[in-house]
């Protein structure tokens, strides 16, 4: 079993975004009104290529995305919140091929979430198995998804997921997972908050996990630090999930690999394993 990084462009947030400030509606505001953004950050989609077939994590970003008129101008976010690059190249298909691996033998794609930096390369896999945590398909649909800030418009015109419900078989932490493979070495489990049904997966390996966190946090360190974000709609899933997510690495050798951490690739390659500092004693 091979897994790849692939960056799909980058992306730049308001530094608040990473590490929210307030609670509730005044947090989205204080995010939104932060004069500082974040460096240009990667839009990492992942790829695994497991003896039952190619798994694509996210398909990250579409080229169109950076178009006049992609993005909704009414909504706040797009307007004040978020600056992206990406070229026709950097899309996840020209990715795939470029480690020799067609789009069209890819059996399943799981996205952590719905949001359009995770989903806006579907259009490459209309012959692919695409699965959603029930919980996120419902709401990123319709106008409410897009209040939310989805964008359901977007999404291709054959998009039809299977829905996942991760509701039993509790794996370490967590209260309950799914298995994708026969094998069992790769599962998804619930990390709720950044987004109301996102999820994670967990690919084991003979020696370490990983744990490919889509936004359960934008770095390895603001995990460590149990830091949520400042666009979770719900903090005190945030909350638990990351207690979650700490409990596991903590338990198990895992290399912990978000979304838009630029450190994520190279902690792949090396498999560098994520390390909790110890608590100090009073």
């Amino acid at each position: 079993m091979r897994v790849h990084a692939i960056q799909t462009g980058t992306v730049a947030v308001r530094t608040r975004q990473r590490q929210g400030a307030g609670h509730g509606l005044a947090r989205r505001i204080n995010t939104l009104r932060d004069p500082e953004w974040t460096e240009p950050l990667p839009i990492l989609a992942w790829a695994i290529e497991h003896p039952e077939g190619v798994i694509v994590v996210d398909t990250g970003e579409t080229a169109r995305a950076t178009m006049k008129g992609y993005f909704p101008a009414w909504h706040p976010y797009f307007r004040l919140g978020v600056k992206e690059w990406v070229e026709p190249e950097q899309e996840i298909g020209p990715g795939l091929r470029a480690l020799g691996i067609d789009p069209a033998d890819v059996r399943w794609v799981v996205l952590t979430h719905l949001h359009t930096d995770h989903a806006g390369g579907l259009a490459h896999f209309p012959h692919s198995e695409i699965l959603v945590a029930r919980r996120e398909l419902a709401v990123a649909t319709g106008l409410g998804g897009k209040l939310r800030g989805y964008l359901p418009h977007r999404w291709p015109g054959w998009f039809d997921p299977t829905p996942v419900e991760l509701a039993g078989q509790p794996f370490g932490p967590f209260p309950a997972s799914h298995p994708l493979t026969g094998a069992g070495d790769v599962r998804l489990v619930p990390t709720s908050g950044h987004s109301a049904g996102h999820l994670s997966v967990v690919v084991q390996e003979e020696d370490q996990d990983l744990f490919i966190a889509g936004d359960a946090s934008y770095t390895e360190q603001l995990m460590l630090d149990q830091a949520i974000d400042g666009v979770a709609p719900d903090e005190d899933a945030a909350r638990v999930t990351l207690e979650a997510i700490l409990s596991y690495v903590s338990e198990r050798p895992t290399v912990y690999l978000p979304s838009h951490d630029p450190n994520s690739t190279r902690r792949l390659e090396l498999r560098m394993v994520t390390s909790p500092a110890p608590v100090r004693s009073m």
